[in-house]
């Protein structure tokens, strides 16, 4: 198979190692390459057709996002994440999506807050018209975190937030199995936006910890039922 990038110029590394990462994240994220599975350097130099400089560099990008772990005399693989990781990466999303949203309500543009609501009404529809099964999958409720965290205009927190906790949440979402729950979640986002909307940063922090509060009580409950029933 002819190679998808060229890797003879060495200035093109680090683009080539950009659209690597891209792709491992996707399928990583997706569960094409399972949690805990080994990863092969030749096996995935062939399938995105790029050479082995990019995709070392790619990989050194995941392990410092959490994606890829590497351990001696096993070298590299994707990350399994158990109850306690979890918990723990809800507890930070919990701190710093509650600072992003008391950032947002005083930094948010009129514009941005008019675009949030067009989004939620949007999900409004989709959720009725999907019967709630989609909303979750389609990453509308990343969506609108997404763009909470970006107004807030803290570039710390987006990196810390989209750049890394983000891809292991949608990591676990897509390859647990739990059931989501889009109609509540729609409602809480619809009362963090009033919030916002209304430049109440303190309640915008309130309520939005507590709806990732939330969000982690459940994964946790799931997580238990399912080793009662293992």
């Amino acid at each position: 198979m002819p190679e998808k990038f060229s890797n003879k110029d060495p200035v093109r590394i680090e683009t080539q190692a950009q659209e690597v990462v891209g792709l491992l994240i996707g399928d990583i994220t997706s569960g094409r390459l399972s949690q805990g599975s080994r990863i092969s350097e030749p096996e995935l130099s062939r399938k995105y057709g790029v050479g082995r400089g990019p995709l070392r560099e790619a990989l050194l990008k995941l392990e410092g996002a959490g994606l890829v772990v590497r351990a001696p005399h096993v070298g590299a693989r994707v990350v399994t994440l158990n109850q306690n990781e979890l918990s723990e990466i809800f507890a930070v999303r919990e701190a710093l999506e509650g600072m992003a949203a008391r950032l947002a309500a005083k930094h948010m543009s009129d514009q941005q807050l008019l675009d949030l609501e067009f989004l939620l009404k949007t999900h409004a529809s989709h959720i009725y018209e999907h019967s709630g099964q989609s909303y979750i999958d389609q990453e509308g409720d990343l969506d609108f975190h997404y763009r909470v965290i970006h107004g807030s205009c803290n570039q710390r927190l987006i990196r810390s937030l989209c750049d890394e906790l983000y891809h292991l949440i949608q990591m676990y979402r897509k390859t647990s199995g739990r059931t989501a729950r889009p109609e509540e979640a729609l409602t809480e986002h619809q009362m963090i936006f009033r919030a916002l909307k209304d430049r109440d940063g303190e309640l915008a922090e309130m309520l939005m910890r507590r709806h990732i509060a939330r969000a982690r009580k459940e994964i946790e409950q799931f997580i238990d039922s399912n080793h009662q029933h293992g």
